[in-house]
């Protein structure tokens, strides 16, 4: 993997996705001794509705949700 001339450097999939990493993600750099770069999101503190929204992410077609009304689907968020 190279750096390109602006210091952008492309997280190769499979990585985002297993860290989390989303579009407009933020990330945290360290350096350790040595010089090796470890890179870890940045986690925003957990509000009550992140949190639901946290939870149904990904799954607009997951069976618990077919035939639910738009009342009934914000009703599940707000617990």
């Amino acid at each position: 993997m190279r750096i390109t001339s602006k210091g952008q450097v492309t997280i190769p999939q499979a990585i985002r996705a297993q860290a989390g990493l989303h579009p407009h993600s933020e990330v945290e750099f360290e350096i350790r001794p040595g010089g090796e770069v470890v890179i870890r999101p940045v986690r925003p503190a957990d509000t009550g509705i992140r949190a639901a929204f946290q939870r149904v992410r990904g799954t607009a077609n997951a069976p618990q949700f077919k035939g639910m009304d738009t009342d009934a689907f914000m009703a599940f968020l707000r617990g």
